[in-house]
């Protein structure tokens, strides 16, 4: 467990970042705060770099343990509004991790072929395989946050969907599969120098979507559906965590963290050898 910077008082990332039972009012927390982390911005990128070795580690003995048949797998599930760094945390807390162990996804709005099925298809066939570290760029929780907002399913339907959703992960961690779900909480003010960032970058207009401007003139609708969503389908099987997102920093510091922590709690370890480690070195040295 990555405790070296954990505040007074704090045990671990997960619990202190952990979603709040009963109903959750992101307003309360500040998307600016380090909650967990003593120290400034180059004390987390030199902590986010020892936090990058070890997940390394312990991505590469979950893969050695799929291989040797264990049926133990970790989905991180990132959740977020516009800018509020996904594809950022893709990048340098799994980009860490040995892409032949990971993969990874983002959705869009479904195709129409995607459409033509129930929600959940296009996300069973993006599921990590055992052994394998899997990361969603949106997820399933698209099809209860944003359909809601754009009034493109009644309520009833969107209850159903949440009552799938608590089963579906529920099987999944029976199944042997760790999930950690992180909605990424970034501020309005935060979101728009983003935006202008990428609009005054040539590099980078092409990550801008004048779509993206219509998401936030309904910012507080967008707010409110994640409180309730995440209020719905927080569980102990699969728990939400709120990450304060406006410092890029430490965004990837606690999502590195509580993925280093869940990992351990799985006890992983280097399967044993099914061959005789002695015999294969001595047929090996009196080969030419």
């Amino acid at each position: 467990m990555p405790k070296g910077n954990l505040a007074p008082g704090a045990t671990t990332i997960s619990e202190l970042l952990r979603a709040p039972s009963g109903r959750i009012q992101l307003g309360t927390i500040d998307p600016r705060s380090t909650p967990g982390f003593k120290g400034k911005k180059a004390d987390g990128q030199a902590a986010l770099a020892a936090h990058q070795t070890r997940l390394e580690d312990l991505q590469e003995q979950l893969f050695a343990q799929g291989r040797a048949g264990g049926d133990r797998s970790v989905l991180l599930v990132l959740q977020g509004l516009d800018t509020s760094g996904k594809g950022g945390t893709v990048g340098h807390v799994v980009g860490a991790m040995n892409p032949g162990g990971v993969h990874a996804a983002s959705f869009g709005p479904p195709t129409k072929e995607e459409l033509s099925h129930d929600f959940l298809w296009r996300i069973r066939a993006q599921l990590p395989r055992a052994g394998k570290v899997g990361v969603f760029d949106r997820s399933h929780y698209e099809d209860v946050v944003t359909v809601g907002v754009l009034g493109l399913a009644d309520k009833a339907t969107i209850g159903r969907r949440f009552a799938t959703i608590k089963r579906f992960e529920e099987r999944l961690a029976d199944g042997g599969m760790e999930i950690v779900k992180c909605y990424l909480h970034i501020s309005p003010d935060e979101q728009r120098a983003r935006l202008l960032a990428r609009l005054d970058d040539p590099t980078k207009q092409w990550k801008y979507n004048p779509g993206d401007l219509a998401t936030r003139e309904r910012w507080m609708d967008h707010v409110e559906a994640y409180e309730r969503a995440m209020a719905r389908s927080s569980t102990e099987a699969a728990p939400w965590h709120i990450i304060p997102a406006d410092r890029k920093w430490y965004r990837n510091w606690a999502v590195s963290a509580i993925l280093i922590e869940r990992l351990e709690a799985m006890g992983l370890d280097w399967p044993k050898p099914d061959y005789d480690v002695e015999a294969e070195r001595t047929k090996l040295l009196a080969m030419p």
